[in-house]
């Protein structure tokens, strides 16, 4: 939850600098002759893979805030969505050098849990942002995170739903593709559009595409054969609702079948605007980064950070995306900023 004592901050000014902390962690080093925890005030960066521009847009927030806020970040990213293994390597390798902070966006809920043992016990604060860590198996590797950062996933679904609800018949039959199988993230935004779907349209099939377009392609592509008159589909992020975008195109029922996803990256809020997915509820991974950034600046001066940062998000469509795309990767609506007031602005 948002701290109720901080001021009222727009998103868009997220990356502004932030005097007193540039001049308190500038011209910091993040040499390897010591470990995590040490005194520093470099911060390391651990993200899923760059192969979704969903990451890509969220590595830049951390690099354009810590650039000028003075804060020296070093960002490593997995080789994609699913190497669990080497981003828990990468990881490792950082926590053996001279790091204060440490920003991690687990792919799943344990793969970075004992690369992080060592973190906690050097004492180094860890933001947790996007993808939760395991409660359970982060408390016995003895791994407490300083603040979780990210989306309400159940609400963004919840979003989806009842946009979709709106758009089509009641009764319509209805489609879901979710991500990795077992995923927390895709969970919630599954349960958050199915719950407020229910009653009123009928979901024909569920499946997994592995957070990937391909995939989701050929998953949307064996749906529509099989399910003539479906009516929509909902994809739990932009690169499988994209996937299934041209399922719908191959099949020539662009404009009848109504496809909604959850990310808001640039390409799927110019689908948008064009025509081919219905509708995005937009995340914005570029202030997920720099909201890690900066819970890092007040965690490394003492500070006192939420448990929980809840990230932004809005429902884009037809009538609103030409505002999204002209503020892209900002936010188009305002944001309550709750580490502001810690950061002095």
């Amino acid at each position: 939850m948002f701290s109720t004592h901080a001021p009222k901050r727009r998103l868009l000014l997220l990356g502004a600098p932030v005097a007193a902390v540039a001049l308190a962690l500038a011209g910091c080093s993040t040499g390897t002759d010591a470990g995590a925890g040490d005194g520093s005030s470099a911060v390391a960066a651990v993200i899923k893979g760059l192969d979704n521009p969903f990451f890509q847009a969220m590595e830049d927030g951390i690099d354009s805030t810590a650039e000028a806020d003075g804060v020296d970040v070093s960002v490593q990213a997995a080789a994609d969505i699913g190497d669990t293994t080497g981003q828990a390597d990468k990881l490792t390798t950082l926590a053996g050098q001279s790091f204060g902070c440490f920003i991690v966006n687990p792919i799943s809920g344990t793969n970075l849990v004992q690369a992080l043992a060592p973190v906690a016990a050097a004492g180094a604060p860890i933001v947790n942002i996007d993808q939760p860590i395991d409660a359970e198996s982060a408390e016995a590797a003895g791994v407490t995170p300083a603040t979780y950062i990210g989306t309400d996933n159940e609400a963004a679904g919840g979003k989806a739903g009842d946009f979709v609800v709106g758009a089509v018949p009641a009764g319509s039959k209805v489609a879901v593709i979710g991500g990795i199988s077992g995923d927390v993230t895709s969970a919630a935004r599954v349960d958050g559009f199915t719950s407020a779907v229910d009653g009123t349209l009928d979901i024909v099939q569920e499946d997994a595409a592995d957070w990937k377009r391909e995939i989701a392609l050929t998953k949307a592509t064996d749906i529509i054969a099989a399910n003539p008159d479906i009516a929509a589909f909902f994809a739990a992020n932009d690169d499988m609702g994209l996937g299934i975008v041209k399922a719908v195109e191959n099949a020539g029922k662009t404009g009848q079948i109504v496809v909604v996803s959850v990310d808001g990256n640039q390409d799927a809020l110019e689908s948008v605007q064009s025509g081919g997915l219905s509708a995005t509820v937009a995340q914005y991974p570029y202030a997920i980064g720099t909201l890690g950034v900066q819970a890092c600046q007040v965690a490394l001066q003492g500070g006192d950070l939420p448990k929980n940062i809840e990230s932004p998000t809005a429902l884009v469509t037809a009538d609103n995306a030409a505002d999204a795309i002209a503020k892209f990767p900002q936010p188009f609506e305002d944001f309550d900023n709750p580490l502001a007031e810690q950061l002095g602005e």
